[in-house]
């Protein structure tokens, strides 16, 4: 199975990792070496590096470890191939513009693509031939009409939002597992489903979560194999991390299937703000709050 990552903090810091030891976390080091991907947020756009080879043999990779790029929010995807050739367009993080901003999407498992089929894609095309791409395809001619009204673009309510993520979260897991990362570069949703684990089984949990909260520099430092982040200088900071597996010795949480975490700015948010009236949802999802 493929790996995902996400990192939303308070304060920009620097995320490195060997990809190669970073999928070794979930027993299955071996089959990563269809290409990954990273995506670093600044302001409404992102810097996205997506490879076709190997981890280890890299120079991309083995560059970000030694000149590391600070930014607050930050999404990874390490594949191995179920869907589509290995290409550079089947290759995640996918990511395309909507209402002036990057929006940014990697999702892992195994999606029915003739189900999938059945939802419209608006004005957004495919260039490879992943699940995964069709999949944001749709999410985001869900969005359109948030991000854009009459042609201009807009600043949708995260309650709105939030609706559109439920209802599509629901609509994949219905044509399997539907793990996947998504941000527009303000907010970061995590939804959880299930996953091949390492006993062969496909169950829950799907993804996990750590949150971190300090006053100091070194209180926000994480190092693992394979991972480091570190929060650069010391001022009160605030982290989440989203993985499909544990990556520290820490008291990460499994999500629990079907489970939905909007995330903005290191902060786990409740399922609605306070200053709007809650939208109707599609299934009765939780948040960590």
């Amino acid at each position: 199975m493929c790996e995902l990552l996400a990192m939303s903090a308070r304060r920009p810091a620097t995320v490195t990792f060997s990809l190669e030891e970073f999928s070794r976390h979930g027993g299955l080091s071996g089959p990563h070496k269809d290409g990954w991907g990273i995506a670093f947020y600044q302001d409404r756009d992102a810097r996205t590096i997506r490879e076709t080879l190997p981890a280890a043999s890299s120079a991309c990779e083995r560059f970000l470890e030694s000149e590391p790029i600070r930014s607050s929010l930050v999404l990874s995807h390490i594949r191995r191939a179920t869907q589509g050739a290995v290409s550079l367009e089947n290759t995640q993080p996918f990511t395309r513009e909507l209402g002036g901003r990057r929006h940014v999407f990697a999702h892992n498992g195994n999606l029915d693509q003739a189900g999938l089929s059945r939802f419209p894609l608006g004005r957004f095309r495919m260039l490879g031939e992943t699940d995964s791409e069709r999949a944001f395809c749709v999410l985001l001619a869900r969005l359109e009409e948030l991000w854009l009204g009459r042609g201009e673009p807009r600043h949708p309510t995260r309650e709105a939002r939030r609706e559109i993520i439920e209802h599509f979260a629901f609509d994949l897991r219905r044509l399997g597992m539907a793990n996947f990362l998504y941000t527009d570069g303000e907010m970061l949703f995590a939804h959880g489903h299930r996953r091949n684990q390492d006993d062969g089984t496909v169950r829950p949990p799907g993804l996990h979560v750590l949150c971190r909260r300090c006053t100091d520099d070194s209180g926000a430092n994480i190092d693992s194999r394979g991972f480091h982040l570190a929060s650069g200088r010391p001022k009160e900071q605030s982290i989440v991390l989203s993985a499909s597996v544990p990556l520290t010795d820490e008291s990460w949480q499994a999500l629990d299937e079907g489970e939905i975490l909007s995330v903005v700015a290191g902060e786990l948010l409740p399922d609605t703000d306070t200053d709007t009236e809650p939208l109707a949802k599609a299934t009765p999802e939780s948040s960590r709050t």
